[in-house]
């Protein structure tokens, strides 16, 4: 029997202080379902290919010295503290490798923050060190005064007790929950008993058509598997108790010092996740719907409550839209992404784009999985059962269309099959049908180009009309000016 998920939800407050109160925008999306290069994105307003961040690790530049020096004095927070006059504050996970020796170690606090409280690398619920303004301080495992969800409410609250009054704010709180090891508070440990992960069309079946990194996940799963995933997916919901809480004290708190009516307040994440669908146990990293769209809801001055858009948006627009709110130019910036503020304000006959770019550069270990013998080099995030998550040409990019007619995804893989994945949302929201050899020729050439236009944009050019605009151009001949080819300039090689 399904279990009916709309009765239920770990973010009640949640939706009913903010989403309610505001916007939400139902089509939202991360341009890379991993969390070192969406952070990065959100941070810089850029896509992958010009923050240079590809993955979790240093040598994928995340919080690597290049990083910090290239991209770190160029975010949104440090345009906010050094031309806005705004005092900035940041607790939680930082990046997945902030901390580490060779990235400057705790001591190093980013420019753009004046009060700094970040995890030492990734995500942990307790028995964790933090950087307090560049000095380590190391928590246990006391409920009472370790919880890290907890702790970053109360420094928020703090901040919000001792900030100058005289100068503007912006916080960004970044709860590592609902991210493994989903320890949930102990209050919550038995919330949501009942509870399943979504048993969409596509959950439990044969990627049929797709990449092969997708066709090799065990159908149907085991149920070791699926009693696996229906936990990991429980326990998420319950750590998400506690961002509930933490939304609501810091709502209260603003409401009660009377800045609440005059202050904006986003809600997002910095990826999807699966549970079972296409029977890939858990996991991100894929270009599909459950992995890239996110939750996005925004309330604040000049914004109606009880509003939806579906306009295409991405986490590339938080940076402009804050600057925005604060006065400042996106044209003064090198940023990719558009300012939802004219949206959020209810402007008419606005202008919006029509697609969006998602690009992920695949991870793969050079040695066997000594857990999973019979696999070969080359793949990662092997579990449960041995279902790899992942694999170094598990490389692709999409372009993510949305106009009044037309709902598109369309994908190239950097393989040697150079392996094509194309849906139409309208008719097939679960991604079960890959339509890339029955659709139109002329139209697969079309996105094509537009992938690769917008693999190799920049500020202004990430925000040219797509093929589905009615201001979009296409000029066949630009396609072969490269030796004749349509693919050479797909996948920009200084990412790696």
């Amino acid at each position: 029997m399904y279990n009916s998920l709309l009765l239920q939800t770990p973010l009640k407050k949640t939706k009913a202080l903010i989403g309610d109160m505001g916007m939400t925008f139902s089509s939202a999306y991360v341009p890379s379902a991993l969390c070192c290069p969406s952070r990065a994105s959100i941070l810089t307003g850029k896509y992958p290919h010009n923050h240079g961040v590809v993955n979790n690790t240093l040598e994928g530049n995340c919080s690597s010295q290049s990083w910090q020096k290239i991209q770190e004095p160029n975010t949104f927070p440090a345009i906010l503290r050094s031309m806005c006059g705004y005092q900035t504050f940041f607790a939680g996970k930082y990046l997945n490798e902030y901390g580490a020796p060779g990235a400057g170690g705790l001591e190093h606090v980013p420019l753009g923050w004046s009060y700094w409280y970040a995890l030492e690398k990734n995500s942990k619920y307790y028995n964790y060190t933090l950087s307090i303004n560049g000095k380590a301080r190391k928590h246990g495992e006391n409920y009472s005064v370790d919880y890290l969800t907890d702790v970053l409410a109360n420094v928020s609250l703090d901040f919000l007790d001792y900030k100058s009054n005289s100068e503007p704010f912006f916080m960004m709180i970044a709860t590592p929950a609902p991210h493994s090891p989903w320890t949930a508070a102990p209050q919550y440990q038995k919330s949501f008993q009942n509870v399943l992960a979504p048993r969409n069309k596509n959950f439990n079946i044969h990627g049929t058509n797709k990449h092969w990194l997708i066709r090799q996940a065990k159908t149907p799963m085991t149920n070791s598997s699926i009693q696996f995933l229906d936990n990991a997916f429980r326990k998420r919901w319950q750590t998400l108790l506690s961002v509930d809480d933490l939304v609501e004290k810091l709502i209260k708190r603003l409401e009660f010092t009377g800045e609440l009516s005059n202050t904006y307040i986003f809600y997002t994440s910095d990826n999807g996740y699966h549970t079972g669908q296409f029977s890939l146990p858990i996991d991100k990293r894929q270009l599909y719907e459950f992995d890239i769209k996110v939750p996005l809801l925004v309330r604040g001055p000049g914004i109606k409550p009880n509003q939806t858009s579906k306009l295409l948006v991405a986490n590339i627009d938080l940076g402009p839209t804050i600057l925005d709110i604060a006065g400042y130019s996106l044209n003064k910036t090198q940023m990719d992404g558009m300012s939802l503020l004219p949206i959020l304000k209810g402007a008419s006959n606005l202008t919006w784009r029509s697609d969006i770019l998602v690009e992920y550069q695949g991870e793969g270990r050079d040695a066997t999985d000594p857990t999973c013998p019979s696999l070969s080099p080359g793949v990662s995030q092997c579990f449960p059962d041995c279902v790899c998550e992942d694999a170094y040409n598990n490389t692709y990019a999409c372009v993510r269309t949305m106009s009044a007619l037309w709902n598109l995804q369309y994908c190239e893989f950097d393989d040697q099959e150079v392996f094509v994945e194309v849906y139409n949302l309208t008719a097939d929201p679960d991604q079960i049908t890959n339509i890339a050899k029955s659709i139109d020729p002329e139209l697969l050439g079309k996105m094509n180009y537009r992938l690769m236009m917008l693999q190799s944009c920049s500020g202004p050019t990430c925000r040219t009309p797509g093929v589905f605009d009615p201001r979009y151009r296409f000029d066949p001949r630009l396609m072969f000016s490269n030796h004749g080819s349509v693919r050479t300039q797909r996948f920009s090689k200084h990412l790696l």
